[in-house]
């Protein structure tokens, strides 16, 4: 079995990661345009990892995750303060893309790199053992967080959280959708979400950090 790697020298092998710039997967027409700034939360004693997506652009710029708009609803959700959000003996925050991706030609969000994952995921993983909930959100950290668990739409993930949450296998996975205001008509059009999930995940929360 390889040597698990320390978190000091992890966190700095990530802040100083260039490969989606240096070695692009899908060669060198597909550099990120943009310099690389891996934003990631690493902890030795929280036992929840928020499992995002990539980085927004003001979270480019801030180096602080979910700093923004979706950041807010988040922490709503988890019915905790900023204070609480950002303490890492609480929360580990560690996105499936480390750096922002850029935009598509409508404005919006890529999706996280290609490179990150498969390069990062299982070191990061491996690196907090005391991890016992997972909150997976948005499909890419579904995708990874329950491979052939998953359902074929991000929807019926979320409805299927039951059957994650109470799996025995360590972590925990809570799949969410991702806070963005982009989905508020989801929020609408399943009101479910808010009525069975949210108070599930707000005592999960409370539960792991006090």
């Amino acid at each position: 079995m390889a040597e698990r790697i320390s978190l000091p020298d992890l966190r700095g092998d990530i802040a100083a990661c260039r490969i989606c710039r240096d070695n692009p997967l899908r060669g060198p027409d597909d550099r990120l345009p943009h310099e690389p700034r891996p934003v990631a939360v690493i902890s030795e004693t929280a036992r929840i990892l928020i499992a995002g997506q990539a980085p927004g652009l003001k979270v480019h710029e801030s180096a602080l995750p979910f700093n923004d708009a979706s950041g807010d609803r988040l922490r709503s959700w988890l019915a905790v303060d900023r204070e609480t959000f950002y303490d890492s003996d609480k929360f580990a925050i560690v996105p499936m893309g480390f750096c922002f991706p850029g935009y598509d030609l409508q404005g919006h969000d890529l999706p996280p790199r290609r490179e990150c994952a498969p390069h990062w995921r299982q070191m990061v993983m491996d690196a907090m053992p005391q991890v016992e909930l997972v909150l997976a959100i948005g499909q890419y950290a579904q995708a990874w967080h329950l491979g052939g668990r998953r359902a074929k739409t991000m929807t019926q993930t979320v409805r299927d959280w039951r059957d994650h949450l109470l799996s025995n296998s360590p972590p925990r996975i809570l799949p969410l959708p991702h806070p963005s205001w982009r989905n508020t008509s989801w929020l609408k059009k399943n009101p479910w979400f808010e009525a069975e999930v949210l108070p599930v995940l707000r005592r999960e929360i409370e539960r792991l950090i006090t």
